[in-house]
Parts: C-alpha cells; sequence; structure tokens
C-alpha cells in the first residue's frame, strides 16, 4: 500500500532533517509524483502495449495504446473522467482491447471495479459498452436492462476475438454467472453459473469451466467442482485449506493448484482434477507459494514457483527447460532483482518482463526469444535512481509467545546499522495483507530522511497460510498489537534502534495500529502518526463503504465481532486518555473506506482527554491523497513531525 507526500516555508524544514546531510536528500517531490504508467499487457501478435496512463494531478486517468518500438507517443489515447481508470484489461484480439473500468479509492486503497466493461480498436476506433447500467453502443437496444456487476475472468488460449465475462446482477446478488463474450459484436454465450455471488472461475483450454471458488457470504472459503451441469461442493478438508485450482493442465484431467496445508505455510502442486494423484512441486512450511510471472507462453504451465515471504528466488520445476534457462540468464543480468514473465505474444515469439526489486520500482523490457535481443519499454517510475535508494531486509524473529514472525527492515543508506531512530510502520488490511521485499515508496521516503523503518507482519498478514491470517480474526486491538511491540523489542534488542527514539506510522489499519500500539506499550514510542485510520470498530457497522454489502457486513462480524464492550476496549477513539505521545492525525475528506467521521471522532477524543495532536485534512481527496501537493505537504509535514520527537535535534 503505498502513498506519496507547500513548498516555500516547508522546504526548510527539510534542511533540519535527521537524514545525512541535504546533498543526499532526494526532493519530497520525487516520492510525491504518481506512477505515469501501470498494468501493461502486450497484444497477441505482439505489436501493441496497452495500459493504464495517469495524469501528474493524480486525478484524470485513462487507456493508452502504444507500438511495441515506438513509445515515445502513444497511438491512441483515452481519457476517462475524472478518478476513472482502467481497472484490468485484456486483449481479446491483437485489434481489439476489452477494458474493465474502476475508481480510483485514494493512493492507500486499490481501484475499486464500477463493473462496467468496455471494448475498443487498437487504432481508438469502434468503441462498444459491453456490460453495465449504461444502456449504449451496440447492445443498447437489446440489453439496456443490464443491471450488474461484470469483471474480465480471462480469454481463450488462442485468442478469438472473445473473453470470458463474470458478472453478477444486482437484483440476484446470490448468484454468479460466466459468459463467453465476443468482443466486437458483444453476443454472449453463457459458459456457467452457480448460486452463490462473488464466486471466481478456473477455465480449462477448451473453454469449460470446471471449478468455482471464493468466500461465501459467511466469509468462509468454499470451492466447487462441476459435475455435468451442475456443481458439487467439495468437503472441508483441513490438511489442504483455502484450496485454490489454478489452471488445468493442457492435453489432461490434471490441475495446477495451491493451498494450506493444515493451515500453515503453503504448496503448489498438480493432480487430478478430482484430487488424486497429488504431485507436490513445491513446499514451504513459513509461507505460501505461488507461482506469479514464471508461466511459459501457451500452453500455459508454471516453470517455476517464488516463496511469498522473504526476498524472492525462483525454484525451477525442469532447471534445465529452455524457458527456466531463459529466466536464469535474465535473473542474471539484472542482479539483486526479481524478473517477472508478464505476457508473451501468441507465437511465443515475444516476451515482455518486469524488473522489480527492493530499490528497483519497476522496469519493463521486452525481449525477443529468438534472438534474444532485450529492448527497454518503460519504467514504471523513471525519476527514481535505484542506485540512490536504501536495501529492505526481510528478517524473522519470534513473538513473545514464540510464534516466529517476518519483519522487513528498511535501512537508511550511508549510516551505520545500530541504534538508529525508527518509525514502525504498520500495514494496512490487516488480513490477507502483507508487507513485501519490494520498492515501498513510504519507507524509501522516510530511510532518506534518515530513518529505520520497521514492517511487520503480524498475525492476520497474507502470505503465511490460513491459520496465521485466521490468527488475527477477534484480535485487532490485542494479539496484532502485541506482535507490533514484539518488533520493535526485537529491533531495539538487536541494537537496529535507539529505544529512546521510536515513533509510529501507519495508514488505514496501520493508522489505527498507530493508535492502539501506544496504548498497549506506554513509554515505548515518543509519537504517533495515523493516516485515514479506522479509529472507532463499531462505526465500522454504521458508516463506510465495508457495511454495504452482505459479505462485508460478514467480515466485519468474522474479525471484528458484535460484543459492544469488546469494541469500545480496543476502539483508539475511546482509549484516547492512555496515549501518552503527541500524535498527528491526517484524513482525506471523501474517504469511504475509513470515512471523515472516523477522524472528527478522534479528535474530538483527544480534545476530551486534553492530548496533544496535529492534524492535516484535505477535500476531493479519498482513500490516501492522490493529488502530488497534497501528498508533497503531508511529506514535508511527516518529516517535520519526526524530526522534532526523534529526529537528531531530539536528542
Amino acid at each position: 500500500m503505498s502513498h506519496r507526500f507547500v513548498r516555500p516555508m516547508l522546504a526548510v524544514l527539510c534542511l533540519a532533517s535527521t537524514a545525512a546531510t541535504a546533498a543526499d536528500l532526494i526532493p519530497v517531490s520525487d516520492f510525491a509524483r504518481r506512477m505515469p504508467l501501470t498494468g501493461p499487457r502486450l497484444s497477441p501478435d505482439g505489436q501493441y502495449v496497452s495500459m493504464a496512463y495517469h495524469d501528474p494531478d493524480g486525478k484524470n486517468h485513462g487507456l493508452a495504446i502504444y507500438r511495441v518500438g515506438d513509445m515515445s507517443k502513444p497511438v491512441t489515447l483515452i481519457k476517462m473522467p475524472p478518478y476513472e481508470m482502467p481497472a484490468d484489461m485484456v486483449w481479446a484480439s491483437s485489434t481489439r482491447l476489452v477494458v474493465a473500468r474502476g475508481k480510483i479509492d485514494g493512493s492507500i486503497g486499490q481501484a475499486r471495479y464500477t463493473g462496467e466493461l468496455m471494448a475498443i480498436d487498437v487504432d481508438g476506433k469502434n468503441p462498444d459498452y459491453l456490460y453495465g447500467f449504461e444502456g449504449y453502443g451496440k447492445r443498447a437496444a437489446t440489453r439496456a436492462l443490464d443491471r450488474g456487476w461484470g469483471t474480465i475472468e480471462g480469454r481463450p488460449v488462442q485468442s478469438n476475438g472473445h473473453f470470458y465475462m463474470r458478472a453478477i446482477d444486482w437484483n440476484a446478488q446470490d448468484k454468479s454467472t460466466l459468459y463467453d463474450v465476443d468482443a466486437k459484436t458483444s453476443a454472449r454465450k453463457l459458459m456457467a453459473d452457480i448460486g452463490l455471488g462473488g464466486m471466481s472461475f478456473m477455465i480449462d483450454p477448451q473453454g469449460n469451466a470446471r471449478f468455482a471458488f471464493g468466500t461465501d457470504d459467511d466469509f468462509k472459503w468454499v470451492v466447487f467442482h462441476r459435475e455435468g451441469s451442475g456443481w458439487s461442493k467439495l468437503p472441508e478438508n483441513k490438511e489442504r485449506q483455502t484450496f485454490v485450482p489454478i489452471a488445468a493442465v493442457a492435453g489432461s484431467n490434471r490441475i495446477y493448484a495451491t493451498f494450506s496445508p493444515n493451515g500453515t505455510g503453503g504448496e503448489f502442486v498438480e493432480q487430478d482434477e478430482d484430487g488424486g494423484n497429488l504431485r507436490v512441486i513445491r513446499k514451504d512450511d513459513f509461507s505460501e507459494v505461488n507461482s506469479s510471472g514464471l508461466w511459459t507462453p501457451a500452453p500455459l504451465r508454471p516453470f517455476g514457483t517464488v516463496s511469498s515471504t522473504g526476498i524472492p528466488q525462483a525454484t525451477y520445476i525442469d532447471p534445465q527447460a529452455p524457458i527456466s534457462k531463459l529466466h536464469m540468464a535474465l535473473s542474471q543480468k539484472f542482479p539483486g532483482n526479481f524478473v517477472s514473465f508478464v505476457d508473451f505474444s501468441e507465437d511465443g515469439g515475444q516476451l515482455m518482463f518486469k524488473v522489480a526489486g527492493d530499490r528497483e520500482p519497476g522496469r519493463y523490457m521486452l525481449i525477443d526469444t529468438k534472438t534474444y535481443k532485450v529492448t527497454k519499454l518503460f519504467d514504471a517510475v523513471p525519476w527514481i535512481d535505484p542506485a540512490k535508494m536504501s536495501e529492505r531486509r526481510p528478517l524473522r524473529f519470534k513473538a513473545s509467545d514464540g510464534q516466529e514472525l517476518e519483519a522487513i527492515l528498511t535501512f537508511p543508506k550511508g549510516k551505520p546499522e545500530t541504534n538508529l531512530p525508527m518509525v514502525l510502520m504498520p500495514h494496512g488490511g490487516p488480513h490477507g495483507i502483507a508487507d513485501d521485499w519490494f520498492y515501498d515508496g513510504d519507507a524509501q521516503f522516510l530511510a532518506n530522511r534518515g530513518y529505520l523503518v520497521l514492517q511487520v507482519n503480524f498475525r492476520g498478514s497474507g502470505g503465511r497460510g490460513s491459520d496465521f491470517e485466521r490468527a488475527g480474526y477477534l484480535k485487532w486491538g490485542t494479539r496484532i498489537q502485541e506482535d507490533l511491540i514484539d518488533g520493535v523489542k526485537w529491533a531495539i534488542a538487536e541494537h537496529y534502534a535507539d529505544a529512546n527514539r521510536v515513533c509510529v506510522f501507519g495508514a488505514s489499519f496501520g493508522g489505527y495500529s498507530a493508535m492502539m500500539t501506544p496504548v498497549r506499550a506506554p513509554g515505548m514510542f515518543k509519537c504517533a502518526v495515523g493516516y485515514d485510520g479506522i479509529y472507532d470498530l463499531d462505526m465500522m457497522y454504521n458508516k463506510g463503504d465495508i457495511k454495504d454489502r452482505k459479505s462485508g457486513r460478514s467480515y466485519l462480524t468474522t474479525v471484528i465481532g458484535k460484543d459492544d464492550a469488546d469494541l469500545a476496549a480496543n476502539s483508539p477513539d475511546r482509549l484516547a486518555d492512555k496515549i501518552d505521545v503527541p500524535v498527528f492525525l491526517v484524513h482525506g475528506e471523501d474517504d469511504q473506506r475509513a470515512p471523515f467521521a472516523q477522524f472528527k471522532a478522534m479528535r474530538a477524543a483527544l480534545d476530551a482527554a486534553h492530548k496533544p495532536y496535529e492534524t492535516l485534512t484535505k477535500p476531493d481527496e479519498r482513500h490516501g491523497f492522490v493529488k502530488p501537493e497534497n501528498v508533497e505537504e503531508f511529506y514535508n509535514r511527516l518529516q517535520a513531525f519526526l524530526d522534532k520527537h526523534i529526529g537528531d535535534a531530539a536528542r
């Protein structure tokens, strides 16, 4: 979860920073700028790259299509309404692109789907509205009664102008439907449906939906197997928790799948469709295992796996396979980074891949797999110099009850790794979300200003298996906070951090933790920064967008419970008298996830308890600031606040 952060008067504050020298400081504006291009997809013929583009203002977005070999100017550029952007896209053919519309939820959250699907030719002609509540385009006369939510579920292995669409009717939200859609004529053919909302489908190379899976209305993981014209629910298997069918093995009745064995860590397996003849490809007792970025061209097989924690390193299924050797060679060409295969052209002759690491925000490259000529397409954040960024180091420590946890430390570049002023930075979510080794803009900003940054994947985080995630349920204000506090104690014991100079800064659920950790560990912190945080748990049932869906209400009941006394006992706004540090509250006034009422409740509680605090709020900002000038102001204010309380001048 990244978020960015005028100038005249506040710029002088940078000069008083605890970082090394002014010459070492990267301008705040460099961290406040938004990525200009994201989510690239290669056309089936390897001739075009489509992606979302983002104006520097952080408000306006759209679709850009470039011709491979000339990234200087797009052949097609389509602007979308303010705060809308392409949330997903798929090439139905080499000349026609399907785009799922989304809305920006702020820099902390992801783009949220609006449920509308569009199609357009590569030259920008023949736009059509394929699904959604609007009634225009070729489908207007016959399908104007669409009242639903559609998403892209994939496309045939060999492009034929069609794609797969999953849809949920607003009037029948307890049903998931899968269609084969002609992206040119908008004609739809029903492929499958199931009487449960929110399900995803695993589709085999022949275009048959073989599995449906997802979280049911009670927030429980369920998997169904296609049996004739109906569905059979797989029985709950404690030895294979959170079973996910990934893909069919072409030309056989076997599939690739992942699960959490006995709820701990992960396995990546190949097995018969009915579950028999299981072959373990990779197992990790600590971490979940996936094959993201490690797939061959059609017929689409994984050639390697990677663990979700630590520094990612590919383990090859067959190290002697040509595709494995290609990945090895590219990895050697970009040491210190991880290479992900993004898209192949349909003939396998062109491969778009991404190079990313802890200091490298991302480079997108193209390689001709016949001549091995490599061409750079674009840098994700071209103004960031990886050589000036700081190392992020995943480490493990034991919590007070013996549970092994992962921590990620970002070390200030050029400083000794001992007795550093430290910022604890809890991630948002909290469930299913995790901090990882890859580039983190907030951590890099703080490290550039001289601060050690500690991120802890506490219980409830993703990437460790189902039991680990569930261990955070109903423990938001207790065990999760203890894990964070244990991380601070560990960093101090290892002499990484100066015990007298520790602050906490977090966003969303991290903002909640920023208020709760000083309550649970009096005297440990010198200051606390809450950014678009949740401060009153009971309010989540009455305000904010989580409550708007049945599944969202089930989520709340599962993870925070309904006991009024317990909710109050774990809500920062009810515990303000116990917060013994200066507080800085930052909030977007149009936030829908953590509504502005949360900020008002925390501010009122601090007033009532006569506690010192500062605030920064902005209109027309949602869950995390997106306007560069607002992000820059936030970063300047954050730096000044930290410098005052744990910087060199605070010694």
